[in-house]
Parts: structure tokens; C-alpha cells; sequence
């Protein structure tokens, strides 16, 4: 449900707001994402941060999860009640859940493949019921169990986080009622968030987190529903950081608002560094999706397509646009889609998309949101100098598989030394076969892979 170059259902969703909300929240056009980027550190030109271990990061977003409930049966009447004329699904034959076991087959076989990325967790799932407290047509041991499924054997490979507190209607967290109002204003995809200040934005994000904490999943980031901040980016940044960071104490808070289908980058923006030199430095990270929902959409209604993503003769597609540019190719998916009513149709086609691209590339690292944050920021945010063949890396963050080249007419053996302890490294004969302590040479450029600690670093090659 996010944006991208044509319409689609976040893009709707604001559009047909417009008219029940009123010209306050009018779009005129989609505005440009703008976000501070706050501070950043001198970096020599002589030193190129690459990808980690010099391969493409992959990931998959998958949105409108949770536990048990299936957010198409239940969200649908609730989006039909603001919008009658744009909603016509027969939702009631919608399944009313998405089983447990279905978690655990799709989880099984991702492990399996190494597929990694973010999994939602809608903390009070269309109005249904609390996670923490209980959730009316399912057991207190249904729910628990679910729950554990998503701590235990999920969060290795996946990170949580809420999709706000509904993704219905808006909830008024001094009560914990939703607002009256069945309106496009206190729906949670549309109109309220737009002129929320980013503290007030900040104590709803927040709500939602601590709900999930109460069940014991830990989150570094936020999915936004449907529309939610989209006029109100630089807020729903800040709102990100602070939230997160307050409740799970997440040092690299991240965020997932858009996706670009388009020629616009799909590049990680890191917004709003701060205190790079202290004690405490600050950034959230903007996580961008590089296709559409073609699985099985969001409502389980309409099959998708894998040529969409890479094509039969694994020449063309999304995917190999974004991939051949070097750019984390992150697909986007909506969990009722891939269940699709009991018959997997969204799933089989991300299975089919993952052996077309595990055929066409052999550079590829599936990676959490969270880790792809982190690179980034330790990758935009470190302080690089180059004095003779001494490099100085001056890190806020620490990252792993941190890789580095550098122009060298030198075979030597490179020396590391990180926090004053010295690392050794082991050299490979191709840049494949980059991983942490390793490095590489030819003619021109020396590459180096190594977990990048926060603090100093002195690479002398």
C-alpha cells in the first residue's frame, strides 16, 4: 500500500479521501520527499563505501500481517463504510483467518531460501481485538501460541513491526476507543495524520508499540497504512525516530512509507543525523520498496504476476532494473494476497520470483530492513580520511560486513586495526567471495570486508 509512479491502492485510498475529507487535505500532486538529512561527515573521494560484501541487498515487505486475523475480511466493511461506492468485495467470503500453519510453511520455506525482511504485526487488527489482551473468535492458548510463532521462529529472519494500531479506523489512545466518526478523517489510511505534529504522531506510534512490546516482539521500525503521513513527511520522520527510539530503545529507528516503480532511486534515504561526534547520535531511516503488490494484492481478490517482477528468460522485469543498478531490490506484498484464500497463489508466485532471481544473479544478500538501515547509515554517516595509505574510519554506528575499496597500485597485505585491536584479514582470490575479514586486489583497487565497529578504525593499505 505505498507509493509509486501509478495508481495504486495507497494512491487511491489518498485520492478518494479527498473528497470525504475535504480540500484541507487535498492532493494536488505527489510532493517530492524532501526530509532533512541533518548532519554529515566529511568522507574522502579516495575510499568508495560498496554494498555490504559487495552484493546486492534483497528483502520483502510484507504488509496487513498479524496474528490469526486475515485484515481483508475484516478491514473491507469498515473501508466500505467511509467509501460504499469503492468497496464491492463480497468480503464475507473472504476467509476469516489466516492460520498459524501458513505462517510457519511460508516461514519454513523463506529460511530455507534465505529470505529475509519485514513481517507486520497490526497490534489491535481491524478493531477484532487487543494482541495483548485477547482477541474475540480465537482462544486465549490461540492467540498465545500465535504470538510465540511470530517471536520464536519469525523474528530471526524477519523484522516486526505495527501497520499503527488498527489499520481501520483512528483510535483515541486516551480511551482506546476509535473515534466515533466513521469518516475518511479518523481512518488511519486517510485524512488525520496529515496535520498531526510529529510529538503527536510520535504518542500514537508509540501506543502501538507498546502494545507489541507487551507480547514480547521487539520492533526497530514502522509501517505506515494506506495513506498515513503522506502530506505530513517531515512529521512522520520525526514521529518514527522518537517513538521508536523511546520505546524499544532502537539506536537506527526506520520507516516504510513509499516505493517507486518508476526511474527514481530506491536507495535508502537516512534523514535527520544528529550528534555524530557525541555520545548519542540520531537518525531514522526511510526504506523504500521497488515494486508493486503483484503477488496476490491486498485483498486476496485478483492473482498477480511473476513476469512482472523478472521474466521467464530472466532478461527483463522490475527486478533486474533495480538489481543491475546496484540499488537493494525490496518487494512489496500484502499477507492475504500471498495466502490468497487458502489456495497460496501469492506465495507461489514469490517462489517462483525468488528461483528466477537466484538463476539469473549469484551477487544477491537477503537482508532485514533493520540490517539494511543500519548499513546505510554506517555507510552515509562514518567519517572517512585517507592520509597516504593510512585510512581512518570515524564510525556513530557499528555495521557488519562493512565493505570498502580504494584505489592502490600496492599488492601489501592490508592492516586493520579497529578500537585498537588489530583484525586479521584473509584474501580471496574474487570479489564473490567477500565476507567479514576478507580481502581483495587487482591492478588498480584494494576491496575490504570487516564488521565495523562504532568508534575508530585505521585501515592501512
Amino acid at each position: 500500500m505505498h507509493e509509486q509512479n501509478k495508481m495504486n491502492r495507497r494512491d487511491f485510498l489518498i485520492t478518494a479521501a479527498v473528497a470525504a475529507a475535504g480540500a484541507k487535505f487535498a492532493l494536488k500532486s505527489m510532493p517530492a520527499i524532501a526530509q532533512d538529512k541533518g548532519e554529515r561527515p566529511a568522507q574522502t573521494g579516495d575510499v568508495t563505501v560498496l554494498n555490504p560484501q559487495n552484493r546486492v541487498p534483497v528483502s520483502l515487505i510484507i504488509d496487513d500481517s498479524t496474528c490469526l486475523v486475515n485484515m481483508a475480511h475484516f478491514g473491507i466493511p469498515q473501508f466500505a463504510e467511509v467509501f460504499p461506492d469503492s468497496y464491492k468485495q463480497d468480503w464475507k467470503k473472504l476467509p476469516r483467518e489466516i492460520p498459524d500453519a501458513f505462517v510457519r510453511k511460508f516461514g519454513q520455506w523463506c529460511r530455507e531460501h534465505k529470505v529475509k525482511g519485514k513481517y507486520t504485526i497490526v497490534p489491535y487488527p481491524a478493531l477484532v481485538g487487543w494482541l495483548d489482551r485477547g482477541l474475540p473468535g480465537w482462544s486465549k492458548n490461540e492467540l498465545e501460541e500465535s504470538i510465540k510463532l511470530v517471536r520464536e521462529f519469525m523474528m530471526p529472519d524477519w523484522d516486526i513491526h505495527p501497520e499503527m494500531i488498527s489499520h481501520t479506523r483512528v483510535i483515541d489512545i486516551k480511551t482506546g476507543r476509535p473515534y466515533p466518526e466513521p469518516s475518511g478523517r479518523f481512518m488511519e489510511n486517510w485524512g488525520w495524520s496529515q496535520d498531526k505534529s510529529a510529538d503527536e504522531l510520535a504518542d500514537y506510534m508509540a501506543y502501538a508499540l507498546r502494545i507489541l512490546k507487551n507480547i514480547g516482539l521487539e520492533c526497530e521500525g514502522i509501517t505506515t497504512p494506506g495513506g498515513f503521513g503522506n502530506q505530513n513527511r517531515d512529521n512522520l520522520a520525526k514521529a518514527t525516530l522518537e517513538s521508536c527510539r523511546d520505546v524499544f530503545k532502537a539506536e537506527i529507528p526506520h520507516y516504510f512509507r513509499h516505493l517507486f516503480t518508476d526511474d527514481s532511486s530506491v536507495t535508502p534515504r537516512v534523514e535527520y543525523a544528529s550528534g555524530l561526534t557525541g555520545p548519542n547520535p540520531k537518525c531514522v531511516v526511510s526504506i523504500i520498496g521497488c515494486t508493486g503488490d503483484w503477488f496476490g494484492g491486498w485483498d486476496g481478490l485478483n492473482p498477480g504476476s511473476v513476469d512482472k517482477f523478472i521474466t521467464e528468460d530472466l532478461k527483463t522485469g522490475r527486478l533486474p532494473q533495480v538489481i543491475e543498478k546496484g540499488e537493494p531490490a525490496i518487494l512489496v506484498c500484502h499477507w492475504p494476497g500471498i495466502y490468497f484464500n487458502g489456495e497460496e497463489i501469492g506465495f507461489n508466485i514469490f517462489k517462483e520470483v525468488v528461483k528466477r532471481i537466484h538463476a539469473r544473479y549469484d551477487n544477491l544478500l537477503w537482508m532485514k530492513q533493520s540490517e539494511i538501515s543500519r548499513y546505510w547509515a554506517a555507510k552515509e554517516l562514518t567519517q572517512i580520511e585517507k592520509q597516504g595509505t593510512r585510512i581512518t574510519f570515524n564510525a556513530p554506528f557499528a555495521t557488519t560486513r562493512f565493505t570498502v575499496q580504494a584505489k592502490t597500485g600496492s599488492s601489501n597485505v592490508p592492516k586493520l586495526v579497529t578500537n585498537g585491536q588489530p583484525v586479521q584479514l584473509r584474501k580471496i582470490k574474487r570479489l564473490l567471495q567477500l565476507e567479514t575479514g576478507t580481502w581483495h586486489t587487482d591492478a588498480k583497487n584494494i576491496t575490504v570486508c570487516f564488521d565495523l565497529p562504532k568508534g575508530k578504525s585505521i585501515l592501512g593499505v
